[in-house]
């Protein structure tokens, strides 16, 4: 008789692992530290980020899977295979910038972010979106996806007495909690009609569903896709971002921006593409007109903000945000028509490592701005250069690597391996949707540019850049320009190892 214990692989999970237990000790020790210490509690956190990012590279060499079904050890709940390591770096290492911009901004802050609360909610919130990549079962990605989501709507309205964070924190949790009932009831039905929460078995055994399951197995891939699509603030379900990012402390907002993209769209794409390949005629068309919704949407939306309207800056990068949610789409509805799907999914993996970079980049230094200017206005960045001008050139280098304009070459590499992923799918009208999106993107993002080097309105504001601050926009625009200099350093990752 085969033993029904589990061994547990600690070396496979200690990313999340380590997220989690810093998160319980820093809530423990903030019963025990004094005023005066709370920034402690910030540094241990980043420590730990810091501490749970380096745990990946004992993965590096091989995959490793642990809680596997005890009579088909191939049936696995947990794998830390290439995919999962390349979208844990993107997790970890953007909660360890955002991190380094919240050290900053809860000092700001005085006491209207309590900091114990705070880095606990945060730390959980990176734990859960590192869980996810690695979830190979529909349970465990739920559970992951719940645990990276719901502290992540309590930081959004975690400042004391404003009515703007708490109005944009009710507005993210009613769409989330809409899109976790959906996901839920799809992923019911789902299990209903297989008899199996296992992804790899799910797409064996949904093949063969009996003829009077087949409607209920078809619905519960629809609602599974109408749920991610909530998740990855694919329009139409996008409405909560822009009130959410500007409510949000401006940390959160680049977490949710990065990180909470990342895990969206890699639940996605263990949904589609590994669980459900079979349906690949189902969600292919439907992320398809996803994808070109949504870009569409997302940088008309970005084109529309008036530089001189209270947060538009942060407004702006929202819907860019959204737009840039519709590129990394493309690829996902390419793989299902695609020879080579893995190839299709590396380019969305690719996509998203440099978004990571150069967005965080961009918030890192919106950041900085707001320290001075409340209202975080685009216009407040005229003249940016005469006062700052490394911080001005490194801005206008991650809005043009946003672009996908020279000298950004990783955002030009990523956009053109995005739009071949298309091309080769036979997606020719989803490409020509894209082209003309980049094209209206250049708009805002060049305006945006321009108006840093022209000569400001005034006396030059002097911006004091903190040690964290300077260490979040240094070590994003020394990885922007390094990847622009060696762009194969991501292109290399399209082959995810997924399959």
């Amino acid at each position: 008789m085969s033993s029904l214990v589990q061994s547990v692989d600690w070396l496979a999970i200690a990313p999340p692992t380590i997220a989690a237990v810093v998160g319980l000790v820093v809530l423990v020790a903030d019963l025990f530290v004094g005023e005066a210490r709370k920034p402690l509690l910030g540094w241990l956190s980043v420590a730990g980020l810091a501490a749970a990012t380096l745990m990946l590279l004992p993965l590096l060499d091989a995959d490793r899977s642990t809680f596997c079904l005890v009579g088909d050890t191939g049936v696995c709940s947990y794998t830390a295979d290439r995919f999962t390591l390349v979208i844990q770096f993107l997790v970890l290492g953007g909660a360890l910038l955002s991190a380094l911009l919240s050290v900053t901004a809860l000092k700001d802050d005085g006491k209207r972010l309590p900091e114990g609360e705070y880095w606990f909610l945060f730390l959980s919130s990176a734990a859960g979106a590192a869980l996810l990549p690695a979830s190979r079962d529909l349970a465990t990605l739920v559970v992951a996806l719940e645990v990276a989501s719901l502290p992540a709507f309590a930081l959004v309205g975690l400042r004391h007495g404003d009515r703007k964070s708490s109005e944009a924190a009710l507005k993210f949790f009613l769409s989330s909690v809409t899109a976790t009932a959906v996901s839920l009831m799809g992923i019911s039905f789902v299990y209903a009609a297989t008899g199996t929460l296992h992804l790899t078995l799910v797409a064996e055994r949904i093949q063969d569903v009996d003829g009077q399951l087949h409607t209920l197995a078809q619905t519960g891939v629809v609602l599974t896709l109408v749920g991610f699509a909530f998740k990855t603030a694919a329009v139409p379900f996008h409405f909560w971002v822009p009130d959410t990012y500007v409510g949000a402390p401006l940390p959160i907002a680049a977490y949710l921006s990065v990180i909470g993209k990342a895990v969206g769209f890699s639940g996605l794409i263990l949904v589609t593409v590994v669980a459900l390949p079979s349906y690949a005629d189902v969600w292919g068309p439907a992320l398809a007109v996803l994808a070109a919704l949504t870009m569409t949407v997302g940088n008309v939306g970005a084109l529309r903000q008036q530089a001189t309207r209270a947060y538009s800056a942060v407004r702006l990068l929202a819907w860019s945000s959204v737009g840039q949610a519709g590129y990394l789409l493309v690829p996902i509805a390419a793989a299902a028509y695609s020879d080579d799907a893995e190839k299709s999914i590396g380019s969305t993996v690719a996509y998203a490592l440099m978004y990571g970079a150069v967005n965080l980049g961009a918030f890192a230094v919106a950041a900085l701005v707001g320290r001075a200017h409340r209202l975080n206005r685009v216009a407040d960045y005229r003249g940016l250069y005469a006062s700052s001008p490394l911080t001005a050139l490194l801005l206008g280098f991650f809005l043009l690597c946003l672009a996908g304009l020279p000298p950004g070459i990783i955002g030009l590499f990523a956009k053109v391996t995005v739009f071949s992923a298309a091309v080769d799918a036979g997606l020719g009208w989803l490409a020509v949707v894209m082209a003309v999106n980049v094209v209206i993107a250049l708009v805002y993002y060049l305006q945006w540019t321009a108006l840093l080097f022209r000569a400001p309105e005034g006396e030059p504001v002097r911006h004091h850049l903190p040690a964290p601050l300077t260490a979040a926009i240094a070590l994003t625009g020394v990885l922007g320009i390094a990847l622009s200099g060696a762009p194969q350093l991501v292109l290399r990752f399209t082959d995810t190892g997924l399959f």
